[in-house]
């Protein structure tokens, strides 16, 4: 939610029409701007998109040509309540989205989640079933959830999944009605922190080797071990094709 004040009450006054474009949607015209010029792929971390007459937490990945790839909504909405720490229902501004999101690019084939999506490892693993090298989600854990499950997850789906998983978190503020834990991250397919942040503002740059996927996956060949007569994953958009 880059566009717009962590705050329930602008979301809805910042939220843009990302399918009419143009000056409908400033935030994805600028994105899409910047990766035609540097012709480079933006995975755009999320914003508040508006259409027909709802409102989603949609994340879009734009390719070197400017072109839009890609656009997830959320699946999972951040409904919780920890009493004496955080309660939180974003399905009182919000609508879920019904759509896995996985897309090639010119840095390989991206799974997106957006924040509490990560807590789905059945989404996680679909991503890689279809093929993903990557998961990347945008988010903003909490003070309370963040020290305690942000870099756990990150690893968890990267470990169990054999990829790679990067993720872009809002830096924290203090003033702000909504405290972010921080933490960007990137993990690797054997569930080690290759590059990381504090809370503050910062930059990552590392570099990705799809090459050690098949390299973990031979050390370790889950996906040849798991046992299908027992337990399966449905991936239900692809059964009902």
């Amino acid at each position: 939610m880059w566009n717009t004040p962590y705050a329930r009450g602008s979301f809805r006054a910042f939220a843009e029409d990302i399918d009419a474009g143009g000056d409908a949607s400033p935030s994805t015209a600028m994105l899409s701007d910047v990766s035609k010029r540097l012709g480079i792929t933006i995975v755009g971390g999320s914003i508040p998109e508006k259409s027909g007459g709802r409102f989603y937490n949609t994340c879009c990945v734009f390719g070197s040509h400017g072109e839009l790839l890609a656009k997830h909504r959320k699946i999972h909405l951040f409904d919780i309540d920890i009493p004496g720490k955080i309660t939180y229902m974003e399905s009182r501004t919000f609508t879920a989205g019904e759509t896995p999101t996985v897309v090639d690019t010119d840095v390989g084939r991206i799974g997106i989640g957006i924040c509490y999506d990560i807590r789905f490892q059945e989404l996680a693993m679909m991503y890689a079933a279809r093929g993903a090298h990557l998961l990347c989600y945008p988010g903003a854990f909490n003070m309370t959830t963040g020290p305690l499950h942000w870099e756990l997850l990150q690893r968890a789906r990267a470990t169990d999944n054999q990829l790679y998983v990067a993720t872009c978190s809002t830096a924290r503020d203090y003033g702000s009605c909504y405290v972010a834990w921080g933490h960007s991250t990137l993990v690797g397919p054997f569930g080690e922190i290759l590059a990381t942040t504090e809370h503050e503002e910062a930059i990552i740059i590392a570099e990705i080797d799809y090459s050690f996927l098949d390299q973990r996956r031979s050390n370790l060949p889950l996906n040849k071990q798991r046992r299908g007569d027992l337990y399966q994953l449905v991936d239900i958009q692809r059964l009902n094709k």
